[in-house]
């Protein structure tokens, strides 16, 4: 087996890997698969130090990185051909503000968004391990995400998603066979929701961070961007955060490739972007706090980014701060004027939270928090053809 036990973030409580886990135990805290780094590419004879140079032979998506993933070898995944995705320059926008920028395009995956990549190994693992109905709360993508893999995987499909949910989403999600139900609330209030009813409905929780594998899928993120600069990670990451799933996985990769002899111990330094109207992690970040309240009120049409309490705000806090990056908010309004802005110069409809990162960018560059002739990558979560009523008055 590649995984060799789950371990607790916060307090290390170890649990069995084999059963279907949510949080931990003892603390409530996310749990992480622990992989077995020294055994890796063992079945196939080869050591994990040459490993590497297998890569290249083999299939343009996440799971080239079999070994790395927890999903037992003669197990079959559940996948729609996500991954592989392409890293692009991004000269035209970078004209002026003096940084070597690239953009890393999500958009190009299943369902048009990175979070086919975390639904695809934890619906993999969650069949394996004997689930038969799966429940996420979504403000969009992740639901798109479980409707397509449940489908794919035979297994049923219970989504909860706020009334405002950009309407594209609801209708991927219904005409995927998926059950949905609206809440008139945010995020939160529909994860309640499931919390309130799973047990007696027999539904597993696949919530953000609430089970140990989706953050398995999104570490790939880490893999494929290194593969593709040669091994050598950039400067500076622009990553925009809601539940923080990518942020927390990809630094799981790097600690990985690490320990591997895959890269060395120079670290990207990671920037959180959010919008202004929720912003918890950026409010945190700048008072010094460990965790990062809830925040009141929350609104933004960046769904993927209307996330108001996190469970895993003290992992990403902590990655901003080792990382020595930062955080920091950008107005709707920019948001979509920036959208066209990246259009128009890089031939890319980005959804309105990878377009935040652009106008971050700027402001980055403007307060000279990232320097002159810095290696930057955007991750641009998902497609722009999913907000189409954000656009509605222009």
């Amino acid at each position: 087996m590649f995984v060799t036990h789950l371990e607790c973030t916060s307090c290390g409580l170890r649990h069995d890997w084999s059963r279907l886990q949510n949080l931990c135990t003892a603390c409530g805290k996310p749990l992480f698969a622990v992989i077995d780094l020294g055994a890796v590419g063992k079945l196939d004879g080869l050591k994990p130090s040459s490993l590497r140079e297998t890569l290249r032979a083999r299939e343009e998506s996440l799971w080239r990185y079999r070994e790395l993933l927890p999903l037992p070898k003669d197990a079959e995944p559940i996948s729609l051909g996500e991954g592989g995705t392409p890293l692009l320059p991004a000269k035209k926008f970078a004209a002026g503000l003096d940084v070597d920028l690239w953009i890393k395009d999500e958009s190009l995956n299943p369902t048009q968004s990175f979070k086919a990549r975390g639904m695809s190994v934890s619906v993999s693992m969650a069949k394996y391990l004997g689930a038969e109905k799966l429940a996420v709360p979504s403000a969009g993508n992740a639901g798109g995400a479980l409707a397509a893999y449940a489908a794919r995987a035979g297994l049923e499909a219970h989504i909860f998603m706020p009334r405002d949910t950009p309407r594209a989403n609801i209708i991927e999600c219904r005409e995927l066979g998926a059950h949905v139900t609206l809440i008139d609330g945010l995020i939160t209030d529909c994860g309640a929701e499931i919390s309130r009813r799973k047990e007696k409905e027999g539904w597993f929780d696949m919530s953000t961070l609430k089970e140990p594998y989706r953050v398995e899928g999104k570490k790939t993120l880490g893999y494929e961007m290194a593969e593709q600069l040669n091994w050598k990670l950039p400067g500076v990451i622009l990553y925009p955060t809601g539940g923080g799933t990518g942020l927390i996985g990809m630094w799981k990769a790097f600690d990985e490739m690490e320990k591997l002899g895959w890269i060395d111990q120079k670290r990207p330094r990671m920037f959180s972007v959010q919008a202004s109207g929720c912003a918890p992690i950026v409010r945190a970040f700048e008072a010094g706090e460990k965790f990062a309240g809830e925040f009141a009120n929350a609104h933004t049409v960046a769904s993927g980014l209307r996330v108001p309490k996190a469970i895993g705000d003290f992992l990403m806090l902590k990655i901003l701060r080792e990382s020595n990056g930062g955080a920091i908010a950008v107005e709707d309004e920019e948001m979509i004027r920036t959208v066209r802005e990246v259009g128009s110069a890089e031939g890319l409809f980005v959804a309105p939270e990878g377009a935040a990162c652009f106008a971050a960018l700027k402001k980055l560059r403007a307060s000279e928090k990232i320097d002159s002739g810095e290696q930057v990558v955007i991750f641009n979560t998902g497609s722009g053809i999913k907000y189409l009523d954000v656009f509605k008055s222009i």
